[in-house]
């Protein structure tokens, strides 16, 4: 069995997840969420053995580095980390209604990755041979998949506050008694920021390490760099309001998909439309 299967394995899996959480989500059938988060979980592990797969493969080929060096491998490794910040979510608090807003991100990654983008394994560019690449990688996309989850969960708490605010009770007792408390959805969102903020701030640190190992200087206002920081100031604009202002609520919501939105925007708009000294991340 090789890497490229695991893969498709795992969108599958993700695939069939999603869809089994919407019908718990529906049913409100406790063996379904059981067997929706199974699902998740059997995925996460073929996905987890198909990258050490890749990495073994790149090996073989002769080219040996870790399956993080282009955009394929980029963005499945981002769906992993969605998929293993909602299982450890999951495993502390037991929201399983959670992965139907969170599991379609780390699907339509994985999907993206399979159908739309190279597969194959190249030798590395000159500025990504470096041990740096491992610790800027995983920081950011630890990061970056932590507020993945923060958006879902804030999307949760916008649909929440909008059936609470218009005093639809009928709702309450259906599809959205499935939700957490409105109070639980603003702390759980505060919480997965609380984790991905400071792995951000590592990411930029060590991207700037890197950088100065890689071209002689610390910070060259490239366009990933300048976005990764408009991402940082975002989100030290929501802990610092929620600090010292006590933003809660749909501000603090909204302040998190917007964050989720620039995220997106600095890991795929920069690569695929601005060019600059990580264009080499959409290619390849």
């Amino acid at each position: 069995m090789n890497s490229s299967l695991l893969f498709n394995i795992t969108t599958f899996a993700y695939l069939i997840s999603m869809l089994a959480f919407f019908a718990f989500l529906a049913s409100r059938a406790k063996a379904v969420g059981t067997a929706a988060i199974l699902i998740a979980y059997s995925g996460l592990l073929a996905q987890t053995t198909a990258i050490a797969l890749r990495w073994k493969e790149s090996y073989d080929m002769g080219v040996g580095h870790a399956p993080l060096s282009n955009l394929y491998e980029s963005v499945v490794f981002f769906s992993w980390t969605i998929v293993l910040i909602f299982a450890l979510l999951d495993i502390k608090y037991k929201y399983r209604v959670i992965g139907a807003f969170v599991m379609p991100f780390a699907l339509l990654g994985m999907a993206w990755a399979q159908l739309g983008l190279h597969t194959g394994i190249e030798p590395l560019v000159p500025a990504l041979q470096s041990n740096w690449l491992l610790y800027h990688v995983i920081t950011c996309f630890l990061g970056y998949a932590a507020f993945a989850v923060a958006c879902g969960i804030s999307i949760m708490y916008l649909i929440k506050a909008a059936s609470d605010g218009g005093g639809d009770k009928e709702s309450e007792g259906g599809l959205l008694s499935m939700f957490p408390p409105i109070r639980v959805l603003d702390d759980l969102n505060y919480r997965a920021i609380m984790i991905g903020f400071p792995l951000l701030t590592l990411g930029i640190i060590t991207g700037a390490a890197w950088a100065n190992y890689a071209w002689g200087t610390y910070w060259s206002w490239d366009p990933k760099e300048t976005w990764s920081l408009i991402v940082w100031f975002v989100y030290a604009a929501f802990l610092h309001a929620r600090i010292t202002k006590g933003w809660v609520g749909k501000r603090a919501a909204w302040l998190s998909i917007i964050g989720f939105a620039a995220t997106i925007f600095c890991y795929l708009g920069v690569n695929l439309f601005l060019s600059g000294l990580h264009s080499y991340g959409g290619g390849q």
